[in-house]
């Protein structure tokens, strides 16, 4: 057990310096506009594709899971995802029911972008615009989605 103390002793400062600032990424600032999206189904493919995902086809699913504490993040126009970090002053606002009301929505972000191991972390600070629900519709997808299409005939 002392053994065991002396070690932890050891490791905890040296994990500490290794998150302190000095090795932290610099953030940059950053706005960005797109849709804020279910992480889970979009990058699991269960649901069948980036396209098969977004919009108010995908508006019931991406309400279950972001109650369900799944990651939300936003889908740049340009395709780029964002995980986000935090909306504003909310600390638990990365999943959870503070996502219920933007579950869909198109906006635009300012925040700080952290990239780290090819992924990007967006902490914004201000949602500057909310479009609601831009894509009403499943038009774009067909009348079957693509999920039921078997996979040779897409």
């Amino acid at each position: 057990m002392r053994k065991r103390n002396a070690i932890a002793g050891l490791l905890v400062p040296a994990l500490m310096a290794l998150g302190s600032p000095a090795f932290a990424n610099e953030g940059e600032r950053v706005q960005v506009t797109g849709e804020i999206m279910d992480t889970w189904c979009y990058f699991s493919g269960v649901m069948g594709g980036p396209d098969a995902v977004v919009g108010s086809a995908h508006h019931t699913c991406a309400l279950w899971c972001s109650a369900g504490g799944i990651p939300v993040g936003l889908l740049a126009e340009d395709g780029t995802v964002y995980m986000i970090l935090k909306i504003e002053e909310d600390d638990a606002s990365a999943g959870g029911d503070t996502q219920l009301t933007l579950a869909s929505h198109e906006v635009t972000a300012d925040g700080m972008l952290y990239q780290r191991d090819g992924l990007n972390y967006l902490v914004v600070e201000e949602v500057v615009s909310d479009l609601d629900i831009t894509n009403l519709n499943a038009e774009d997808l067909g009348t079957i989605p693509p999920f039921a299409i078997p996979k040779g005939e897409r």
